[in-house]
């Protein structure tokens, strides 16, 4: 079993993703004894953004420069990890209505036809079932269904669409929304959250 604990929030101590991601993680080693769990922060360490470097994914490996051969290598060590990986923890704050930059260049390069999903003429298929994903999604304001800003949601939605798309269908969420509407309703949202982890 192994598991795999992203985090990409930018903003360090201040974090609400970040010790919501730690304490899934541990709740799953908990749960699974001898389990491996690898971690990688994607602001300390961001991965390039997609280009058409990424996007031949080896091709011409002879016309690239050293800057570029590192730069495909660590898009296959990505990938391979990915692939490899059982259980992945995916912490997840909105910013701007979406996902963080760095979560998005993290995604760029596990979608790669013919590995984690393929093309036919009945359309496209997921190659990566049986993966099981936890998102820790984080928001400032309320998002859920009825509220003023369901339909700026473009974080939750996304990842499960894209997930979705390679072909993963457990996916559970733990969510803190509403934590800018001050102390209370930033307790209560962690309190929340805290149930959801306990329960997973």
């Amino acid at each position: 079993m192994k598991i795999l604990q992203l985090d990409s929030s930018v903003t360090g101590a201040n974090s609400v993703s970040r010790p919501l991601t730690k304490a899934v993680a541990e709740k799953l080693l908990a749960k699974h004894p001898g389990a491996e769990l690898a971690y990688r922060d994607l602001v300390d360490e961001p991965l390039s953004h997609y280009t058409a470097v990424l996007r031949v994914h080896g091709a011409d490996l002879e016309t690239k420069t050293p800057a570029q051969l590192q730069e495909l290598k660590l898009g296959e060590e990505i990938l391979a990890e990915f692939l490899a990986t059982d259980i992945i923890v995916i912490g997840a704050p909105l910013y701007n209505f979406s996902i963080p930059s760095q979560l998005k260049a993290w995604i760029d390069l596990i979608c790669v036809a013919g590995k984690t999903f393929s093309y036919s003429p009945a359309g496209a298929k997921g190659l990566c079932g049986g993966k099981q994903v936890v998102i820790v999604s984080t928001r400032g304001a309320m998002y859920g269904p009825g509220s003023p800003y369901e339909a700026f949601d473009f974080q939750e939605k996304y990842l499960k669409t894209v997930l979705g798309f390679l072909g993963i269908t457990d996916i559970q969420v733990v969510r803190a929304e509403g934590i800018a509407y001050g102390p209370e309703a930033k307790e209560k949202a962690l309190a929340s959250a805290a149930a959801e982890i306990a329960a997973l």
